[in-house]
Parts: structure tokens; C-alpha cells; sequence
């Protein structure tokens, strides 16, 4: 328990010092977090008989992340066209590999980029929503992500009963979910007293997408790492396992929050 506080409380300095610190500490910072995630997902993807080509899953999932991010320094959309080119490498890359099963190689290299690349990418592009990097959106979701675990998590554990998704997370539960989703819905309010791009409701909306697609993609991953028989995705943070285990909550959840603040900022 000792070990596990002392990491998260690094943990929580090294995630708030990313947001804080400026734009190229925030670009640099996640591209390499993310490239870290896709390494975790192609080791246990290995793991369970699947031979993705890591080298050139990594070398695509870099490449993904600098031209979306670079879309937000200099937006042209010219750079998008460098993407296919890039990932048809991962394609032409198989034909010179002597695999029974080269399209599920395939099909886990591309994989690999969506689980893991993209949703940073999402989360990244936040901070650049309205065209100049601020970071109270990609730190109030933050805030809001972890809200939502610990109230999820010591709600559960003092009045959890009925099992949320016992199949692939035994330990989850409805009153769990149900306390973390008003505990964020708290922080979102207290968050709009302060940070007044948006109004509150859209403040609560966003920590309502946090806490809902957030939890599916936790339930997500955990149904991953049950159908390969591991329990955490790596062990990089003591107590607490893998990059993976701890930012599974992007998943769905920065994808569709983007989706909400680009709509709203450009309505």
C-alpha cells in the first residue's frame, strides 16, 4: 500500500507538470507516453500468439501522433495525406515475413494504433480546440478522470452490492459507477467556477462523457487483458501495473470529449 501511494503521488506530479509546463512539454510528453502505451499492447498482444511487426507499429504509431500533432501548431490539413502512405507500410512490411496468420498481424498492428495512439491524439488535440493551447480543458479532464475512479472506487468499496460487469471486472459495481459519475459531476461544477471557456452545463456534460465512456473503456481493457489470462498490462508503475491500466479511461472517453468541446467551440 506504501509503495502504491508513493507512486501514484509521482505519478500525479509528473501528469500535472505535462499540463502545466507549456505546449511542447505537453506535445513531447504524450507523444512518448503513447508510444510507451503501444508497446504495452503489442508486448501482450505477443503474448497471446499474434505476431505484429513491432518495429513498424511503433515507427506508425509515432508518425500518427507528430501529424496530428503538428495539425494543431499549423492546421492545413495537408499533413493528413501523409497517413496512408504511412500505414500501408504496415501492409508492405508483411509481405516480407514469413507469418501463417499475416492479416491478424496485420489487423493487431492497426489495432494497436487505435487503442492506443489515437485516443492521446484526442486527448492532445483538447488543449487546441480553439485554436491556441490552453491547458485547463486537457487538466480539468484529467481532474475529472481521476474523480471519477476514486469515487467509483471508495464508493464501491463502502456500499457496492450489485455487480456492474462481473464478467469482465468482478470487482466494479452500479453503486460504484453511480458514485463516481456524481462525484465528477461535483468536480465539473467546481471546475466551471474557475475555468469559464464554457458554461456549466457543458462542464457537467463533459464529466458525464468522463465518467460513462470512461468506465467503458476501463471494462474494455479489462476484457483485453482477461482473454490473454494477464492481470495488469505491465508493471512500469509499482502498485499500480501499466500505462495501459492507468489511462485505459481515455479509450472512448477523450475521443467523444473532443468531439463535444469541437462542436461547441465551433457552433
Amino acid at each position: 500500500m506504501r509503495l502504491r501511494a508513493i507512486t501514484g503521488f509521482f505519478f500525479i506530479i509528473v501528469m500535472l507538470g505535462s499540463v502545466l509546463l507549456g505546449s511542447m512539454v505537453f506535445t513531447a510528453f504524450y507523444l512518448v507516453l503513447s508510444i510507451f502505451c503501444l508497446q504495452e499492447f503489442n508486448r501482450l498482444v505477443k503474448q497471446s500468439g499474434p505476431d505484429p511487426n513491432l518495429y513498424t507499429g511503433l515507427l506508425n504509431g509515432f508518425f500518427v501522433f507528430t501529424v496530428f500533432a503538428a495539425e494543431c501548431y499549423f492546421p492545413s490539413n495537408k499533413l493528413l495525406f501523409i497517413l496512408p502512405v504511412l500505414l500501408g507500410s504496415i501492409f508492405v512490411q508483411e509481405l516480407y515475413k514469413k507469418s501463417e496468420a499475416p492479416f491478424t498481424n496485420i489487423a493487431f498492428c492497426f489495432l494497436g494504433i487505435l487503442f492506443t495512439i489515437i485516443p492521446f491524439t484526442f486527448f492532445h488535440s483538447m488543449a487546441f480546440v480553439g485554436g491556441e493551447f490552453n491547458f485547463h480543458i486537457p487538466l480539468s479532464f484529467l481532474l475529472m478522470l481521476w474523480a471519477n475512479d476514486t469515487g467509483a472506487y471508495l464508493v464501491g468499496s463502502w456500499m457496492g452490492r450489485v455487480k456492474l460487469f462481473p464478467r469482465h471486472s468482478p470487482k466494479k459495481t452500479w453503486e460504484g459507477y453511480i458514485g463516481g459519475i456524481i462525484i465528477t459531476a461535483g468536480v465539473a461544477l467546481l471546475l466551471s467556477r474557475y475555468y469559464t471557456e464554457y458554461e456549466w452545463k457543458h462542464w457537467v456534460a463533459i464529466g458525464a462523457f468522463i465518467s460513462v465512456f470512461g468506465t467503458m473503456g476501463d471494462l474494455i481493457e479489462s476484457m483485453f487483458k482477461r482473454s490473454i489470462n494477464v492481470k495488469d498490462s505491465g508493471g512500469i508503475l509499482p502498485g499500480h501495473g501499466g500505462l495501459l491500466d492507468r489511462f485505459d479511461g481515455m479509450l472512448l472517453s477523450a475521443p467523444i470529449v473532443y468531439a463535444y468541446l469541437y462542436l461547441i467551440t465551433n457552433a
